[in-house]
């Protein structure tokens, strides 16, 4: 069991990048958007051109703190980091959970006033899939016994 999750968790160190360049949703008319195609990194890219501080913030939720996540929990699975660590790993997992849902917020916000056509695109649920299987892998490797003991 623990094989696999190591698999699951270096597999993501894979799919979070290429989830950030996938397409979450096509547009046909976004006020802050000139292209029909929006990644998190096209929208980051926008947001830092309109505000600053707030694109710090979902740079965070979206980028660094899923990311940085998955490399602590590979770090403690290969016993190079303490399992003291795994509920601030627990923690950032959530705050990249509210990523998925600031942008799904956005896309109801968009449809409801009428703006654009927005359609999710598969990049969407890429990152959403990646983002569940980081919050499920640190609860399973929280009930996972190592099958060896590192050294004190």
């Amino acid at each position: 069991m623990q094989k696999l999750l190591i698999g699951v968790n270096l597999a993501l160190l894979v799919l979070f990048p290429l989830s950030w360049f996938a397409p979450l949703m096509r547009a046909g008319l976004l006020p802050f958007f000139n292209l029909s195609e929006i990644s998190v990194v096209s929208g980051l890219q926008a947001l830092w051109q309109t505000d600053v501080s707030l694109a710090l913030l979902v740079t965070f939720f979206a980028i660094f703190a899923p990311y940085l996540k998955t490399i602590g929990l590979a770090l403690v699975q290969f016993s190079l980091l303490s399992p003291r660590v795994a509920p601030a790993l627990h923690i950032l997992g959530k705050l990249a959970m509210a990523d998925v849902f600031l942008i799904a917020l956005y896309i109801i916000l968009i449809k409801g006033i009428g703006l654009a056509r927005v359609e999710t695109a598969w990049g969407l649920y890429l990152f959403t899939a990646c983002i569940l299987a980081s919050l499920t892998l640190s609860i399973a490797s929280s009930r996972v016994k190592p099958s060896h003991v590192p050294p004190a």
